[in-house]
């Protein structure tokens, strides 16, 4: 930013194992987001690689990422980002509708999708109809419909009330149990990282602030 250089991560060295739900924390810019929107594909490093499935995200074109994020990645954000305009059911058919299903698989994975995350009855409401929690869970089931190998939560229950974000939780527990998808978590919460991870990653300017540093 004009004269200042600014590295938003430096010296990240990271292995998560298939499967495995890493919760990474930190303070506000620390890294967190940053190191989320490169396992998604979201952002290319200006150095160094990028790995999922064997396959280097630093390499891929913008299209092959674009690819990438609708097959192997699932997104929860902190804000819903859900289309006001279309019901539950039409926002998480949206996943599938840029991946180019036939409209009777999408709303029969659709279905589906909102019945693991407890919605299937609301699935004819639209988002100011639903609850923050309900909302959130639209955007689960959304982000779980086409079975994403990754699941990248960013905050997910940044907005809700302790109960709410509990069962948020439960949810998204229920997705690394019952899928077997790789959940990566970012929160600032310590405690929502212990009780739910199995390994937490903790960044502080960037870096690794427990695991040393990779240069």
């Amino acid at each position: 930013m004009g004269p200042a250089e600014v590295r938003a991560l430096d010296c990240v060295d990271l292995d998560v194992g298939r499967g495995e739900f890493l919760a990474v924390v930190g303070v506000s810019g620390s890294g967190k987001s940053t190191l989320l929107h490169l396992l998604g594909g979201l952002d290319a490093p200006t150095e160094g690689r990028v790995v999922v499935d064997g396959h280097d995200l630093a390499a891929m074109t913008p299209y092959e990422r674009s690819l990438y994020r609708r097959q192997v990645v699932g997104f929860v954000f902190q804000s819903f980002h859900l289309v006001s305009s279309l019901t539950a059911e039409g926002n998480v058919e949206l996943a599938l509708l840029f991946q180019g299903r036939p409209r009777a698989e999408r709303r029969r994975l659709a279905a589906e999708a909102l019945g693991r995350v407890g919605l299937r009855a609301r699935a004819g409401h639209r988002p100011s109809e639903l609850s923050g929690g309900e909302q959130q869970r639209v955007a689960i089931a959304r982000a779980i419909v086409h079975r994403p190998r990754l699941l990248l939560a960013d905050e997910p229950t940044g907005n809700l009330d302790r109960k709410t974000a509990a069962s948020v939780m439960e949810v998204v527990h229920s997705v690394h149990r019952d899928l077997g998808a790789t959940v990566v978590l970012v929160t600032h919460d310590e405690d929502l990282a212990r009780r739910s991870a199995t390994r937490i990653l903790r960044l502080e300017d960037g870096r690794p602030k427990d695991e040393g540093s990779a240069c």
